[in-house]
């Protein structure tokens, strides 16, 4: 009995000691999740692999997981153009509660369409808790137009750009194309929110979830990044929760004139000071280390 008593009380000591069961020392910087953009992958040297190599660098080693969406790289490029969003959310939510080093939270950045999957994980999945969200030339409300396609030749792109204007809401091609879940027609809104299989879940535009509403405002901050001179991104005001106003495609809407705004809570996340709007010179994703130290590094300390 005293031997037992005795092992128990040092394992408790050495467990102390050494930090067991913790995610992470106290005062320690969060982890860091990653999600990239259509045409990308988790592990590029020179896209995400060059995020994280800087991220650890600047937060003295902090733990940094980039999400690959699949059992490969090229299943991880291919998720960004041809795997429904609610499949890859859900694998993503799985491999972040199985990673124990998350635990105790984490903060997360998405590029391009990852911040409206990021953001998509943050109202389905609140454990483990996400902190702080940023945003970087995501499309939240999301896209009318398809200008550009990263890493696709210029056919591919007219090809798909042709689709969406006028199949989009086809039940084969919301399936099966990544960029339809968030096409966001508004000269034809009714068709967008009965149609739309995934952007218009996640606005609370169909059917409102109390528990997307209540998830979103746990986070801490959320940070939306534009980028003035996008090429991509039609409209840009979407990568500030903005959109065009229902019924033309000329006119912008102030986030807080729609019913997103208050929809998905975000009302009560601006009035909680939860909301940050940054923007920059420059075209889609075109960050500057400096920039990103500058402005971003501090977001992941505080």
């Amino acid at each position: 009995m005293h031997f037992l008593h005795f092992n128990l009380t040092l394992s408790l000591i050495l467990c102390c000691w050494l930090g067991c069961g913790r995610g992470q020392e106290a005062g320690a910087v969060l982890p860091v999740v990653l999600w990239h953009g259509m045409g990308d992958t988790c592990c590029f040297p020179f896209s995400l692999g060059s995020i994280k190599k800087l991220i650890e660098e600047q937060t003295n080693g902090t733990y940094v997981l980039s999400l690959k969406i699949g059992g490969n790289v090229v299943l991880d490029y291919e998720s960004g153009f041809f795997i429904h969003p609610d499949k890859q959310v859900e694998y993503a939510c799985k491999q972040l509660a199985k990673d124990a080093r998350l635990a105790n939270g984490y903060n997360a950045i998405g590029f391009s369409q990852g911040g409206q999957f990021l953001r998509a994980v943050a109202q389905r999945c609140p454990k483990p808790p996400m902190r702080t969200l940023i945003s970087l030339g995501g499309q939240h409300q999301g896209v009318f137009g398809l200008p550009k396609c990263p890493t696709l030749s210029t056919s591919t792109c007219e090809y798909l750009s042709r689709l969406l204007n006028y199949a989009a809401y086809e039940d084969w091609v919301q399936e099966q194309l990544v960029q339809a879940t968030y096409w966001h027609d508004p000269l034809h809104d009714n068709s967008y929110r009965l149609k739309s299989t995934f952007l218009a879940d996640i606005n609370n535009e169909l059917y409102l979830k109390v528990n997307y509403i209540e998830n979103l405002n746990k986070l801490k901050k959320f940070v939306m990044v534009k980028f003035l001179n996008d090429t991509i991104v039609q409209p840009r005001d979407s990568q500030w929760f903005e959109f065009y106003t229902p019924g033309q495609d000329r006119e912008m809407q102030p986030l807080n004139q729609s019913k997103v705004y208050s929809n998905l809570g975000l009302d009560k996340m601006q009035a909680n000071g939860k909301l940050k709007f940054l923007s920059l010179e420059g075209d889609h994703l075109a960050i500057s280390k400096e920039w990103f130290i500058q402005n971003l590094v501090p977001l992941l300390l505080a």
